[in-house]
């Protein structure tokens, strides 16, 4: 199914290929092989696909569930995540738990989710140039930091990273993070 300019799908939505470009709302849930979707796009319901490509702004109200997904831009979620590969180039905010096979963050601006785990995890702040540490002193709230309660993973790499407690089998703490407590 290909959807170009705005479009809106009443109800849930199964498709095997899903490419939507510019503005699509779906009033109901989406399953499907494949996902490509360039703009801004919104599910009502539950996400699970394949493999999903995201350029731009994606919100689900509900939950995700999908063997890889890779993100350039925004990534909101209501619910709960469950992806086996995750690649994001930019924010998100998880409401609830982001697993994650392999979770690979390289933050363009915030990173928010409840709790996070994973067998490996890397966080990472894209470089910053002047105009970005003048934002980030202008509106501390749009700071590239990841804040959460609770990590764990086998093999842990975080920066600029905020959390209550950081567990795994390896862990490595890099600059800009402020943690509670580390098990390792």
């Amino acid at each position: 199914m290909r959807i170009d300019g705005v479009g809106t799908v009443e109800g849930d939505l199964s498709a095997g290929d899903f490419d939507c470009n510019g503005m699509t709302k779906i009033r109901g849930g989406l399953i499907a092989s494949e996902a490509d979707i360039d703009g801004l796009f919104t599910v009502d319901g539950h996400l699970s696909a394949g493999r999903a490509k995201i350029d731009g702004k994606a919100k689900v109200k509900g939950s995700v569930k999908a063997d890889v997904i890779a993100v350039h831009g925004m990534f909101d979620v209501n619910g709960d995540c469950e992806i086996e590969d995750f690649r994001i180039e930019g924010a998100f905010d998880v409401k609830g738990l982001l697993n994650a096979g392999k979770l690979d963050v390289l933050m363009h601006g915030y990173g928010k989710a409840r709790e996070i785990g994973g067998e490996r995890i890397r966080v990472r702040r894209r470089a910053s140039g002047v105009w970005s540490r003048l934002i980030a002193w202008v509106l501390p709230r749009y700071s590239p930091e990841l804040r959460t309660a609770f990590v764990e993973g086998d093999d842990v790499d975080l920066e600029y990273t905020e959390a209550e407690v950081v567990r795994g089998g390896r862990v490595v703490i890099g600059k800009g993070c402020k943690i509670g407590l580390v098990e390792y």
